[in-house]
Order: C-alpha cells, then sequence, then structure tokens
C-alpha cells in the first residue's frame, strides 16, 4: 500500500456515519484529536464530545448533534493525520452532504470554528423544518431515470418525493413528502427494485421540503467568513470542483433542497487520476460506494487509532 499525493482524494462523510463513542479512542490517543473535540465544546457551549463518545444514541441521532459531531470527528481525524503525514496534500477533497462542510474546512475555504458553527445551524434549521412530514427512503437495484420517472408518478401538486442522493448505481436514495414517499416506495417494488429501506429519519433531506430550513440556514451561511479553496473540493451539486467563494456558497445553499450527485463526483475524481480514496473521519460508507463505482480503486479509512497506524506506515 502506498500514497501519492496527485492521485489521492480525501473524502468526508455526511448523516448515517455516526455511532456513539465515535473520535473517543483517537482523542485518548492522540491530543490534537482531544484538543480538536475540546475546541469544539468551548465553540458551540455545550458537551457534544461527551453526546459523541457517550451517548445516548437518540441524542447524537439528533441532527443538531450530528451534524456538528461528523465535522468535528472528521476534523480530529484529519488533524492525527496532517501530524503523521504533514507534507502530504491530496489532489482532491469532497463530501457527502453534510460532509462537504468537513472538506470545506479542510481545504481551508472556512475556518473549523466557522465550519462546527454552520454545521450546528444547518442541524438546527433541518431539526425545526422537518415536522414530521418527511421521509427517506434507499432504493437499491433501480437506475435514475426508473427512479426519476417513479417520483413523477408518485407525486401530485401538495405532495412530492424527489430523488436525493445517487450514491453509486443501483443504490439511490428518494426524499419528500411521507404519503408521495410511500406511493414511490411501493411503485419501486411493482418495478422490480431489489430491496426498499426507509430510512430512521424525520426529515426529508435533500428535496423540496428542506425549503422551509432554507432562510434560517441562509443567515447562518451569511455570516460565514469564505475564502477559495486551497485544494480543489468537488462540489455535492455540479459534481465538479468549487473554485472560488462564490460558488462554495451557492453548492451549500442549494444542498439543502438539491440531490447529491456523489456517483458524478467521485467519477470526475478517477477521469482527473485519483486511484486512492481515503474517508477521514466517522465509519466507511462512501468507500464501500467508491467501490461499487470502481472497484480498481485503493479505499482507505481514517477515523480510529487503527486507521491512522495503518496510514503512517503507508
Amino acid at each position: 500500500m502506498s500514497l501519492s499525493p496527485q492521485h489521492t482524494a480525501f473524502l468526508f462523510p455526511g448523516q448515517g456515519s455516526q455511532a456513539v463513542g465515535m473520535g473517543k479512542t483517537l482523542a485518548e490517543a492522540y491530543p490534537v484529536a482531544q484538543q480538536t473535540f475540546a475546541e469544539a465544546d468551548e465553540i458551540l457551549g455545550y458537551p457534544l464530545s461527551r453526546i459523541a463518545w457517550e451517548g445516548p444514541a437518540e441524542q447524537l441521532n439528533d441532527t443538531r448533534n450530528t451534524q456538528p459531531a461528523l465535522v468535528v470527528h472528521s476534523i480530529a481525524a484529519l488533524r492525527v493525520l496532517q501530524q503523521m503525514l504533514p507534507n502530504f496534500h491530496p489532489a482532491f477533497m469532497a463530501g457527502h452532504s453534510l460532509g462537504e462542510l468537513s472538506a470545506l474546512i479542510a481545504a481551508e475555504s472556512m475556518s473549523f470554528a466557522e465550519g462546527v458553527t454552520l454545521a450546528r445551524a444547518r442541524g438546527e434549521a433541518m431539526h425545526a423544518a422537518g415536522g414530521g412530514q418527511g421521509g427517506m427512503a434507499a432504493v437499491l437495484g433501480l437506475d435514475i431515470p426508473t427512479l426519476e420517472a417513479i417520483c413523477r408518478a408518485a407525486s401530485s401538486d401538495a405532495e412530492r418525493v424527489e430523488i436525493a442522493n445517487d450514491n453509486c448505481p443501483g443504490q439511490v436514495v428518494i426524499s419528500g413528502h411521507k404519503a408521495a414517499l410511500d406511493r414511490a416506495m411501493a411503485l419501486a417494488q411493482a418495478e422490480g427494485a431489489r430491496r426498499v429501506v426507509p430510512l430512521a429519519v424525520s426529515v426529508a433531506a435533500h428535496s423540496y421540503m428542506m425549503a422551509a430550513a432554507q432562510q434560517a440556514f441562509n443567515q447562518a451561511l451569511e455570516a460565514t467568513h469564505i475564502q477559495s479553496p486551497a485544494v480543489p473540493v468537488v462540489g455535492n451539486i455540479h459534481a465538479r470542483p468549487l473554485e472560488t467563494a462564490k460558488a462554495v456558497r451557492a453548492d451549500l445553499q442549494a444542498q439543502l433542497t438539491h440531490r447529491v450527485r456523489w456517483t458524478e463526483s467521485v467519477r470526475y475524481m478517477l477521469q482527473a487520476g485519483v486511484t486512492t480514496f481515503v474517508e477521514i473521519g466517522s465509519g466507511n460508507v462512501l468507500v464501500g460506494l467508491v467501490k461499487r463505482i470502481e472497484r480498481k480503486t485503493q479505499r482507505l479509512t481514517c477515523g480510529t487509532v487503527e486507521d491512522c497506524a495503518a496510514l503512517a506506515a503507508a
């Protein structure tokens, strides 16, 4: 196993990757990780680290805590990696949905304090807009055109369902009003989907139902100092690098109500010569998706003490 900066991309996970205990052993082993969690507690004014490390799960799974916790774990792991490999700069960075904030902090487009504050504000805005009327489901085994047609058929003027995440070929997440979502799930099964799995969420992320969260999030975004990323960050909305502060703002703003084009984002990086993907933070969901998109890749994780030791050895 070897790492070549010009052929490597750092990936940052989004919601769904959280787990009680995330980052705890990393913080116990590395002072810089401990310091990162302590810094976040001070920025937010409450013990986020305790929620991440001890739970309970219901509290960690509250999107107001989930979002900043995932960002903090990713940056703690990144800082450990940077201590081990101080001159290593990847060719690209990308984050899945919320993970884009972690990627932007890592690429020096915004400070850690600004990014953590924005993650909390994003969680609060989405929580307030949830209203219990929305939901999401993963559909396995159907392609995008088929699912787009299903979503159109299941939607009405009052109740809509849309594609939220194009994760990898054969794995797509749909999102919207519960009634329309139920209709779409039934149609997907009738169309021959391998599996249709309702997700344990109370909000319809990346759909029109998040429009109610837009104003509060936009205000928080306006107050955030953003600059051009020092490393290219492939954005979720257009699956292309965000090269200016204006492009970063536009992508983050549009994210709430638009789909995550993850398959296209990974393919863009592959076409640009990336052969190694390192997922930084909690879990291994994203490298699993990369494997489904292109098996001929080197896929690594950096979120635990063992991960960091293996990467340093590489």
